[in-house]
């Protein structure tokens, strides 16, 4: 049992012991056993910039790239104040985001200030009517609109609740 040891009347604590491990993997196969990596790890999953080129090129879907943007970090300028800072020079607002710190820095500069969040973060703060551009100064900078903005909300509704 954990937690105690039953030969010393259940007085003394004391850890469990470490599970036992062969030396090799199933049927003498090197790295099956527990605690190794396998021979063929799974492949990372796409980083928010390769999500955004395969995207913007057509060789994503829409439902794959919002996956990928949901669980990626995302880099938001920020100015004195708590909250997105938004751009209103457009048709509508939208707010500036980043792939990567790098791409920040080329928009706003070494020193600027930011802030670090979640894809599924910024659709569930995101105002009502707002937009956003990810990697604005970026090769393959894409604009969601508010229109966007709420299908995007929509679907991650659909696939959290159903």
């Amino acid at each position: 049992m954990y937690g105690y040891d039953q030969n010393a009347g259940g007085q003394q604590y004391g850890a469990p012991p470490p599970p036992q491990q062969p030396p090799h993997g199933h049927q003498g196969q090197p790295g099956a056993g527990y605690g190794e990596q396998p021979l063929y790890p799974e492949p990372a999953p796409p980083s928010l910039a390769d999500a955004v080129r395969a995207f913007t090129t057509g060789t994503m879907a829409p439902e794959d790239f919002q996956q990928i943007f949901s669980t990626s970090k995302v880099y938001c300028p920020r100015g004195d104040n708590p909250g997105f800072l938004a751009l209103h020079n457009t048709q509508q607002p939208v707010i500036p985001m980043f792939t990567s710190l790098k791409e920040l820095r080329r928009y706003a500069g070494k020193e600027s200030k930011y802030f670090v969040i979640t894809g599924a973060e910024v659709l569930d703060l995101l105002p009502t009517g707002y937009g956003f551009v990810l990697d604005m100064e970026g090769q393959h900078r894409m604009v969601f609109d508010a229109k966007a903005v709420e299908q995007m909300v929509d679907y991650a509704m659909r696939q959290m609740y159903g």
